[in-house]
């Protein structure tokens, strides 16, 4: 069985013969309990390449101490991190599948095998407060590291960690303030891993350039692109846990990749990237079935809410919810075995090779301001014709099938403005944020135009099942309504989003 901690914790190195400060000086704290000692004994497991201490990930087997067991500890806001358990069982070299599970992401189809040893002599103090809330733990951590299969020799040293329990936030700076007054100082890595793996670790990446104007345009793109993977890899970690709205973020990331690749093909060899957008459009599209009936779900259930009870006669909710989770467990299936895939892995290895060696042509290294605004413009080009297509067409489904188009040109537009933001600032802004909105009208008048059909079936199934398909009736209308709404608001929110000073920067 696997249990998740949030670990909020600082660590300082100091001196082997140190005194420890005086904790119950320290805001909150009435008393500092007895020392309780214990002896640590961790194997830590990564890829062939420690693709996860790369990424911030600890994934290691450890006995000893209250917590032994399995823990893969993964990167959650600054200064916490999001750790599973797993108890320890008979095999000590075979990590769980529970746990290999959410960093498959990293590691792909790699074993994982053990890297390196830590022990670590450790005398915890909790700090508690006057009502017998446990605040925090301290570690006071002797701590000795040993790569594997190495004959290099032991590293040794000492650390305090302090972690959180049940305190406020705002103990944590007031222990480093203690602690570094009394000599300690912030540890230099994030771990004790880290600590000994030390320049073993790959680093796929250079700090990242301050863009602007002059900018290489190959500098601006590759920022875009590696920002949309990582955003990727990390919505890939929370769809395998189960976290909410991760799928739609992993859907959009995969979008956002695809789109710019189209929208600066120009600066890219398209023998190696159009592939990979033929690959990036096969994610979305099964990201996209689990998403969309996430959010009709939620929507045709809203909908019942909104309406006076005396309208929902019948099992409404009960029917909605039954379809709704039918076509879930599908996509959630699809969706699994797509992420497990061989095919996924080899998609995310190609983003990896594109950003570590981009297949840039020639405009690549001209600066940005030279080729970046004029494909922003030709996306929006195809906002405009998609535009007037809509008007020419016939009420109905027609238009609403014109208008949908709109609303695809109108995100591509909105992902290859925010691409280029880093580099033109407010104007890039501004136009990107009129596209998101002219796309979120349609987005809404789309799914209005869709909850219907589904609440025209729902209604016949209703019906055919003997019950009331009165209040299908009812939702239809109200949805009919909605598209009728987001239509009329569509004219006015066009013209502004094609005013020319908006665009004056893509000139």
């Amino acid at each position: 069985m696997v249990t998740t901690h949030r670990e909020s914790e600082r660590k300082f190195d100091i001196q082997e013969s140190a005194p420890l400060p005086d904790f119950a000086a320290l805001p909150g704290v009435a008393t500092v309990a007895e020392p309780v000692e214990e002896t640590l004994d961790a194997t830590y497991f990564d890829s062939p390449d420690l693709r996860l201490a790369a990424n911030g990930v600890t994934f290691r087997r450890r006995t000893g101490g209250h917590d032994a067991g399995w823990h893969l500890k993964l990167p959650a806001q600054e200064g916490s991190r999001t750790e599973l358990r797993h108890p320890l069982g008979d095999d000590t070299e075979d990590a769980p599948d529970e746990l290999r599970g959410p960093v498959r992401g990293l590691v792909r189809d790699d074993e994982l095998a053990p890297v390196a040893r830590i022990q670590t002599t450790r005398t915890v103090y909790r700090l508690v407060g006057a009502d017998g809330t446990p605040l925090a733990e301290v570690a006071d951590d002797h701590v000795t590291g040993q790569l594997m299969g190495s004959d290099a020799e032991h590293t040794s040293w000492r650390e305090v960690e302090v972690e959180l329990v049940d305190g406020d936030d705002d103990l944590l700076p007031a222990a480093e303030g203690l602690l570094t007054g009394s000599g300690a100082e912030r540890a230099a890595g994030p771990s004790k891993l880290a600590r000994v793996l030390g320049d073993r670790v790959p680093r796929d990446r250079e700090p990242a350039p301050t863009l602007a104007p002059e900018s290489p345009a190959g500098d601006v793109l590759r920022a875009a692109l590696r920002g949309d993977r990582d955003r990727l890899v990390t919505a890939d970690r929370g769809v395998r846990l189960g976290t909410p709205d991760s799928v739609h973020q992993m859907r959009v990331a995969a979008r956002r990749l695809r789109s710019i690749l189209g929208a600066f093909r120009p600066l890219v060899d398209r023998q190696v990237t159009d592939p990979l957008r033929d690959e990036l459009q096969w994610l979305g599209r099964v990201l996209g079935d689990a998403r969309d009936t996430e959010v009709m779900h939620e929507r045709l259930v809203g909908l019942v809410h909104a309406q006076p009870p005396e309208l929902v006669l019948g099992p409404v909710t009960a029917r909605i919810t039954s379809v709704m989770a039918e076509r879930a467990a599908r996509a959630d299936e699809e969706v699994d075995a797509a992420l497990n895939s061989d095919r996924y892995f080899r998609l995310l290895d190609s983003l990896d090779s594109v950003l570590a060696d981009p297949p840039w042509t020639g405009s690549a290294g001209e600066p940005a301001q030279a080729v970046l605004p004029r494909r922003v413009r030709r996306s929006w080009k195809r906002v405009q014709r998609a535009a007037q297509a809509a008007d020419a067409a016939e009420p109905g489904e027609q238009r609403s099938t014109r208008l949908h188009e709109v609303r695809k040109a109108a995100k591509r537009a909105r992902y290859a403005g925010e691409a280029v933001e880093p580099a033109f600032g407010k104007a890039a802004k501004r136009y990107a944020k009129r596209m998101k909105r002219l796309q979120s009208l349609l987005g809404d008048h789309h799914d209005a135009v869709v909850s219907e059909e589904q609440l025209r079936e729902m209604g016949l199934q209703a019906h055919q099942a003997g019950e009331n398909g009165f209040s299908y009736g009812v939702l239809h209308g109200a949805e009919r309504s909605n598209a009728e709404r987001a239509e009329a608001a569509y004219p006015d929110l066009y013209t502004r989003a094609a005013k020319k000073s908006v665009r004056r920067w893509l000139s």
